[in-house]
């Protein structure tokens, strides 16, 4: 029974005497003489128990007991279970310690055997609760709060405190399940909970809204470089873990996204905040992800009525008037949307499409250098069509989608990137390697 036991008492000798008795058990005892000097202590240190005389100069047990509560709120402390001391007989006295939330009540002199079983059994409840309160509020992959515990948490924080509340997606984690096995997904999960612990402050409340989703309420947390400097530091050390974990060479854009409002300018309701920080983080994931957007109330210039101008307007604005000819390269998320649109396309029409995989080497199979990727790419472009896509799927390879396209005439697009590469200076160094096979109906 190595508990660590606080014995609060301004009577020298009944000090002496429990510690005597507690020591014989094999547990650690510390002996202070009031109130003031247990809240001295617990600044800096724990207990598993705390026996607290109620008769006390000063603050008596239960000002003291009071005060305990108000600095374990405070610091955000689990409770430590007290069990109050007394030499009165007075059920009155009990009824009120008990009434306090006070874990048992012994009177003096104290009873060795009923001493050591009451410690014993507090104890030992205690920490059933704390396990079943655990297993209640805390996600058990991340270790942060779950959803209704950190609701409820950050709800009040919002209340009582200044500062941001945000909320945080992992960008691309579903291809990381999709790729490399739900495992993997659980260890990047694990990982990026690591992440924001180093990055964030021990007064900061973190819960673990969804699969991959977060939220977190920053006190006194404002403005663009505060909130610049830790999307950076984020999005870097998930690049780091994630590299550590599946190789340098993964090929998923991972990274994270935030979106934030602050009571400052959205006021202290839980709601709202919520609403605003998830509208932001919406804007930041439609925007090329990776970073971080502070909720402000957008301003409608739009003329509502004069449909057909606006109509004019954003045609002119989204169209592809003035671009040159040639495929179009796209970033990751840019083709998965467009080549999802020609799957659902040729399922819908029965209509054909292909995809091919180009990778480019050197002489020893290896991936040339920057200048000789730069200039495939650029061919690509120019050798394919407008309505086809093309993809960097890694530094040396390229995935394309030929729209409108069978698989027999595919080999006349590989031709054609073959012989107009050939046209290049000194081609022979390139070596040019293609997989072809139709796009499926899903």
């Amino acid at each position: 029974m190595n508990y660590r036991i606080v014995v609060v008492d301004d009577d020298l000798l009944s000090l002496k005497s429990a510690k005597a008795l507690l020591n014989e058990q094999g547990m650690q005892v510390v002996c202070l003489r009031s109130g003031k000097e247990l809240l001295r202590y617990l600044e800096k240190n724990t207990s598993d128990i705390i026996l607290l005389d109620i008769l006390m100069p000063d603050m008596d047990g239960f000002e003291t007991y009071s005060a305990v509560r108000s600095f374990e709120e405070k610091e955000k402390r689990a409770p430590i279970p007290v069990i109050f001391l007394t030499g009165e007989n007075n059920s009155d006295v009990e009824r009120r310690g008990l009434k306090e939330g006070a874990s048992d009540f012994i009177r003096k002199p104290i009873d060795r055997d009923i001493l050591i079983k009451r410690i014993t059994n507090t104890i030992d409840s205690n920490k059933k609760i704390e396990t079943l309160t655990e297993e209640a509020t805390i996600d058990k992959l991340t270790g942060f709060l779950n959803k209704a515990a950190g609701t409820k948490q950050i709800s009040k924080m919002c209340a009582d405190h200044d500062g941001a509340l945000v909320v945080i997606d992992l960008d691309d984690f579903k291809l990381v399940n999709d790729l490399f096995g739900h495992d993997m997904g659980d260890r990047v999960l694990a990982a990026f909970s690591h992440v924001i612990r180093r990055c964030i402050r021990s007064s900061d409340v973190v819960s673990r809204i969804g699969g991959d989703e977060f939220m977190a309420f920053l006190p006194n947390f404002f403005g663009e470089n505060a909130m610049a400097s830790l999307s950076e530091r984020l999005n870097r050390c998930l690049e780091k873990e994630a590299d550590k974990l599946m190789g340098r060479n993964h090929g998923i854009p991972l990274g994270i996204s935030i979106g934030a409002s602050n009571t400052e300018l959205h006021g202290r309701e839980y709601s709202t905040l919520f609403q605003y920080a998830d509208a932001a983080l919406y804007k930041v994931k439609n925007n090329g992800k990776h970073s971080f957007l502070i909720y402000e109330k957008d301003s409608d210039t739009s003329n509502e009525n004069n449909l057909e101008q606006e109509l004019y307007r954003t045609s002119q604005i989204l169209s592809e008037r003035g671009e040159r000819s040639g495929a179009m390269m796209l970033g990751r998320d840019a083709f998965t949307w467009n080549f999802r649109f020609i799957i659902r396309f040729i399922d819908r029409y029965n209509a054909e499409a292909t995809e091919m995989l180009m990778a480019i080497s050197n002489e020893n199979g290896d991936p040339p250098g920057a200048k000789d990727i730069d200039e495939f790419a650029e061919l690509l472009k120019n050798n394919l069509r407008s309505s086809d896509i093309i993809f960097q799927n890694k530094p040396n390879q390229f995935f394309c989608v030929l729209s409108m396209l069978s698989i027999d005439d595919s080999q006349k697009v590989t031709e054609r990137i073959v012989n107009a590469w050939n046209k290049t200076e000194n081609p022979q160094r390139i070596k040019i390697s293609f997989a072809v096979s139709a796009v499926e109906h899903k």
